[in-house]
C-alpha cells in the first residue's frame, strides 16, 4: 500500500503579500509537523485583490517573486512536496498576469507550472462582476506532474467546470488532482461539494481543494471549506467554514486503481456524433 499524508492549507489572503507569506508558512509549519508529505495552499496565495490597477504594482515576474521564493526554500527546508496553489505573476510580453500554480519538490525547486485555462468572466448574483480575462492571461495546456509521491494533475478553481480537462489528466495517469480556489460564497454554497465530488467520481482520482474563506481587504467574499475526496467520492477531511487552518488525510494511492476497475469509465469512452431534429 502506497499511503500519502496530504494536507490542504486554507486562507484569507489580504492585498499585503508579506502578511500571506508569512501566514502561509505559519500553516505549511503546521501541516508538516502532523506529518504532511504533500502540502496545498490556495489559488491566489500570494495577493487577492480583484482590483487590478491596485495589485499591478505589487505583482513581480516569477523570477522576483516573493512569496515564490520563501515558500520554496521552506519546501526545501521541510523536505515537503509543495504545491502554492497559485500566485499572480507578471508576464513579459502582455501586460496581463498569470494566474499560475507551482509544485515545489522537496529540493525546493518547481517541478512544475500550470497557468490557469478557464477564466471566471461572470456575474454571480453577489453584487459582483468578474472578468478576470481583462487582467490575467489564460493557460493553453493542461500539465501533469511526475512526483515521487504520486502523479499529480494541476487545475485552478474555475477549471473545475470543465470536466473534459479532468478527463484528459486522468486518462494521462494522474492519481491526484489538485484544485486550489478562491470560489465565492454565492456560488461556493451552491455548487462546491459536488463538483469536486464529480469530479474525483469521474476520474477515479483523489482531489485536494485547499480554499480561500471568509470576507477580504479587496471586498470580496470566499467560501473556504477546504475539501480532500477519496476517488470513490468520499469527503476525507473539510474545513469546516471560511476561517484559516489546515486539514489532512492519508491518501491510500491504491485506491486510485481500484475505483477505476470498479467504474472503467476512463476505459469505456464513445466517440459521439451528434445529431440534430
Amino acid at each position: 500500500m502506497k499511503t500519502v499524508r496530504a494536507a490542504c492549507i486554507q486562507m484569507r489572503s489580504t492585498t499585503d503579500i508579506a502578511v500571506n507569506v508569512e501566514a502561509a508558512s505559519r500553516l505549511i509549519r503546521a501541516a508538516a509537523a502532523e506529518g504532511a508529505e504533500f502540502i496545498a495552499t490556495p489559488e491566489m496565495t500570494n495577493l487577492l485583490d480583484i482590483r487590478p490597477e491596485q495589485a499591478r504594482s505589487k505583482i513581480t515576474l516569477e523570477a522576483e517573486d516573493a512569496c515564490l521564493s520563501a515558500l520554496s526554500a521552506l519546501a526545501g527546508e521541510l523536505g515537503i512536496t509543495l504545491l502554492i496553489g497559485s500566485l499572480a505573476v507578471g508576464l513579459p510580453d502582455d501586460d496581463r498576469f498569470a494566474n499560475r500554480s507551482f509544485l515545489i519538490g522537496p529540493d525546493g525547486r518547481v517541478l512544475a507550472r500550470y497557468d490557469k485555462i478557464h477564466m471566471f468572466d461572470v456575474e454571480v448574483g453577489d453584487g459582483q462582476t468578474y472578468r478576470e480575462s481583462k487582467a490575467y492571461r489564460a493557460g493553453q495546456n493542461a500539465v501533469l506532474a511526475e512526483t515521487p509521491l504520486a502523479q499529480v494533475g494541476m487545475t485552478i478553481c474555475y477549471d473545475v467546470r470543465f470536466p473534459h480537462l479532468y478527463r484528459a489528466l486522468a486518462q494521462a495517469g494522474a492519481e491526484l488532482i489538485t484544485v486550489p480556489a478562491a470560489f465565492t460564497r454565492v456560488t461556493g454554497e451552491a455548487h462546491w461539494h459536488v463538483l469536486l465530488r464529480a469530479r474525483a467520481i469521474e476520474t477515479g482520482s483523489f482531489v485536494l481543494a485547499p480554499a480561500q474563506g471568509g470576507l477580504h481587504e479587496d471586498g470580496r467574499e470566499t467560501y473556504g471549506h477546504s475539501l480532500i475526496i477519496s476517488p470513490w467520492g468520499e469527503v476525507l477531511a473539510e474545513a469546516k467554514g471560511d476561517a484559516p487552518g489546515i486539514i489532512l488525510a492519508d491518501l491510500d494511492l491504491d485506491q486510485v486503481a481500484k475505483a477505476r476497475a470498479r467504474i472503467p469509465a476512463l476505459q469505456n469512452d464513445q466517440e459521439i456524433d451528434l445529431t440534430r431534429y
